[in-house]
């Protein structure tokens, strides 16, 4: 069987998923206590408890359900801003797994959630009211030039153009956040395309084994208007990610997965 198709239904899919996101929320649990006087020294020993939690929970989906993720392209090290297709909770892990001083734009209830939005602050994530319209983005900017002046700086800026999760093969309109933050701080966007969705479903249950593919695309320096910015952000994403969703088997696949 091709490793890069989803795994065919099994009657121990939900078993399987069940038990991992049990261990999922003891992970969150122990780690998240553990780590919370460590946190208080700072975004840096925060990050540190934050990939140890990471590396748990990817662990747990590789050994319990099968799901592997495969990286390509350069993942960014320094201050940049990640754009991402956004499929399931799979590529959330998988990107913020791959980024060193990963902080995502992210709801602001999020952000309440206890143990995790606590962290989730400590990192340096930024919330977003999007009943506020232009005055959540210029909340944005300010948030991320005030991280840019840190001596540690701002770090991956993590952002889903479409702002919300995708089925596999689907695209939404793209939102001018990413544009309008660079145009703003210069800072370079990393395009990025998944499959993600094939494996881990935006409802998130059942889980198929098999090898999802996160790929970091070509960057796209700062100096273009928004617009085009933007016009060459989707169209990279969605070029790539369409033909990682022909690769994952295609809508035959994502019918058999259910």
């Amino acid at each position: 069987m091709n490793p890069h198709h989803p795994r065919p239904p099994s009657l121990l899919d939900w078993p399987r998923a069940v038990a991992c996101y049990l261990y999922i929320a003891l992970a969150t649990l122990v780690l998240g206590l553990w780590g919370l006087p460590q946190a208080l020294r700072g975004t840096e020993a925060a990050n540190r408890v934050a990939s140890l939690w990471l590396d748990q929970v990817l662990g747990a989906a590789r050994v319990i359900l099968g799901v592997r993720i495969e990286y390509r392209g350069t993942p960014p090290a320094g201050d940049c801003i990640v754009a991402s297709k956004h499929q399931s909770f799979l590529d959330i892990l998988a990107l913020a797994r791959a980024c060193p001083r990963r902080a995502f734009v992210m709801k602001r209830e999020v952000l309440r959630v206890p143990i995790m939005g606590w962290f989730a602050r400590k990192v340096g994530c930024i919330p977003i009211d999007r009943s506020r319209g232009k005055e959540a983005m210029k909340r944005i900017i300010a948030a991320v030039e005030t991280a840019q002046a840190r001596p540690e700086g701002l770090g991956q800026l993590i952002i889903y153009p479409e702002g919300t999760r995708t089925r596999p093969g689907q695209r939404l309109p793209y939102k001018h956040g990413a544009g309008t933050i660079q145009r703003a701080t210069g800072l370079t966007i990393h395009p990025v395309a998944v499959n993600c969705g094939m494996f881990w479903p935006k409802r998130g249950i059942p889980i198929h084994g098999g090898t999802a593919v996160v790929e970091f695309l070509e960057p796209i320096p700062a100096g273009h208007r928004s617009t085009q910015v933007m016009e060459l952000l989707e169209d990279r994403i969605e070029t790539a990610s369409a033909r990682l969703f022909a690769e994952a088997g295609g809508p035959e696949a994502l019918e058999r997965a259910g």
